[in-house]
């Protein structure tokens, strides 16, 4: 019995951390092409085919088109946010080339709680 437990124990330890990985802020602040960040800032293509760790990334082959709506900026600039059909999600920025950028100029913002909550079947999944 007490090994039994034991496994109890280690799994809701598990998957606590694993709830705190996938709400973690990312990052306090993010451009955008607009102070709301509703303007697409520009057209990548994928280089490389990625998966993403969790539900917050989007996933994508090489060769498909992704509209970018935002960049994480100060201590984490490698993420981008965009979307791909219906699909919407975090990206590392060197697994896409820039086709066109459809903005002047970038505007900073801070970065709410929201941004970094799953979005499953136009609903918000909190972890």
């Amino acid at each position: 019995m007490p090994r039994i437990l034991d496994q109890r124990i280690l799994l809701l330890v598990i998957s606590f951390l694993a709830t705190l990985q996938s709400t973690k802020v990312l990052s306090k602040w993010k451009k955008c092409g607009d102070l709301e960040c509703e303007k697409a800032m520009s057209r990548v293509q994928a280089i490389t085919d990625y998966l993403g760790p969790d539900c917050r990334y989007l996933n994508f082959k090489a060769g498909e088109e992704i509209i970018v709506y935002s960049k994480l900026s100060r201590e984490n600039e490698n993420l981008w946010t965009g979307s791909k059909g219906k699909d919407f999600g975090y990206f590392p920025r060197d697994a896409v080339k820039v086709e066109e950028i459809l903005i002047g100029e970038e505007v900073e913002v801070l970065t709410k709680e929201t941004d970094f909550l799953c979005l499953h079947e136009d609903k918000y999944t909190f972890e």
